[in-house]
Formats: structure tokens, sequence, C-alpha cells
């Protein structure tokens, strides 16, 4: 998906989870194209990763509604993925990184640094830095060299939020959001540390973790609000 894709994809996640695009609501290629200024494409797009993600659901014919969500569903699904990502990262661990994975998360680590090193985020960077998660989730679970793994993630992937793309930014607070992903990043730099050291308990651990960082850890950095659908989730 391309930058300006990934923007509207992360902004409707955004609405979904404050409320702005609350449990019930039909949505319309055509409303939310003029809502957002933008063309029905990028919208298309989004409504595809969206009901895959399990944010949307099919209502009618060819209808789409938002999905009702609790909070029970969001720390459950963000609790399993934690479990299967630590399962992967203590596998690797005790594997040992090939040379290969082990430069590639290097390469995560280094092109993280350098959205986060001037002390702030635009837009554009988190874009980026939703590619460079992606890649270095993925590195992780496939250094487990366990198809299983993969196969459980990739049938998780459909409840809210399970998935690890399932970034939702809050673009009238970059501020806080520079802090929240940094804070997700250094977690990355820890788990690289353990993976390249054996430590296999300690990689899981750190894993388990980072699946909180970018959804229930956002009590950290901002105020929290309650959104339409029952679920208390920070801005």
């Amino acid at each position: 998906m391309s930058g300006a894709g990934q923007r509207v994809l992360s902004l409707l996640r955004k609405m979904i989870v404050d409320g702005e695009l609350a449990a019930g609501d039909r949505v319309t290629e055509t409303s939310l194209a003029e809502r957002l200024g933008v063309s029905r494409m990028p919208i298309r797009m989004a409504f595809r990763a969206l009901k895959q993600e399990g944010l949307l659901i099919a209502q009618g014919a060819r209808g789409l509604a938002v999905r009702k969500m609790s909070a029970e569903d969001l720390a459950g699904a963000v609790e399993v993925r934690g479990v299967l990502e630590g399962l992967a990262a203590r596998q690797a661990a005790e594997r040992g990184l090939s040379p290969q994975t082990h430069t590639a998360l290097l390469a995560c680590l280094a092109d993280g640094d350098k959205l986060f090193e001037k002390g702030f985020v635009s837009e554009d960077d988190l874009v980026q830095y939703h590619d460079i998660n992606k890649r270095f989730h993925q590195l992780v679970v496939a250094a487990s060299a366990n198809p299983a793994i993969a196969e459980a993630l990739a049938r998780h992937a459909h409840l809210p939020f399970a998935s690890v793309s399932s970034l939702a930014v809050d673009r009238n607070n970059l501020a806080q959001e520079y802090r929240r992903f940094n804070f997700a990043h250094l977690q990355h730099h820890a788990a690289v540390d353990a993976l390249a050291n054996g430590q296999g308990a300690r990689a899981e651990a750190i894993m388990r973790e980072h699946a909180n960082a970018t959804l229930r850890y956002a009590t950290l950095f901002g105020p929290i609000d309650t959104i339409r659908n029952g679920v208390k989730i920070i801005n």
C-alpha cells in the first residue's frame, strides 16, 4: 500500500478507536472520501484491510459497518499475539540467529534510529515506521523456524488490533506519538540484544510485553478518552 494509503488506513483505525466511527455505523467510500478530502481508491483499499483486521464487518449485500469491540476483545487479541511472538523469539534465541537475520534485524534498528533521533516524528515518519516494524516482526517469527507460529498469527490477524500492522496514529498529537513509538522501537533494541545473546527467556518476555506497546501502553503517554464502543483507549 502506498504512503497515502497507509495514512488513510491509520486515520480510519483511529476514528474507529475514538468512536468517530461508532460500533454499528455504516461506512461508505463516497462519504468518507468526502469527509477526509481524498479519492475513493485509498478508502477502498483501507476498507479491504480493515475488514481483514476485523474492524469492519459485512452489512447487507454489499455494505460495511464498524464492528462492536469490548475492552476484553482488544486485550485478548493483544495478549495472544504477544504469546505467539514471545514463543517465536524464545525459539529464535535458542536456535541462534543466522548472520543474515542478525544483519537484517540490525538494519531495522538503524532505520528506526534515523526516524527517532531528531526528537519528533511526522505522519510520513510513522508510515515508514509501520514498514520497519512489520519487517522486524516478520524477521523474528521467521527466525524461530517454526511455521506453525506464522500460521497461527495469520489466522489470528482477523481480530481487532491483533495484527502487528494495525497501528492507530493520532495525527493531531504527534508529540505523544513520538514518545509512544520511540518506546516501542527501544523495545526492538532490547529484543535484538536478547536474541543475539541466546537469551530465550528474556527475548520471550520482551516480545510478550512489546505486544502492549502501541495499544495498551498508550496510558503512559497521554490522557484517556472513553470511546463509544465502551473501550477506554488513549488518544
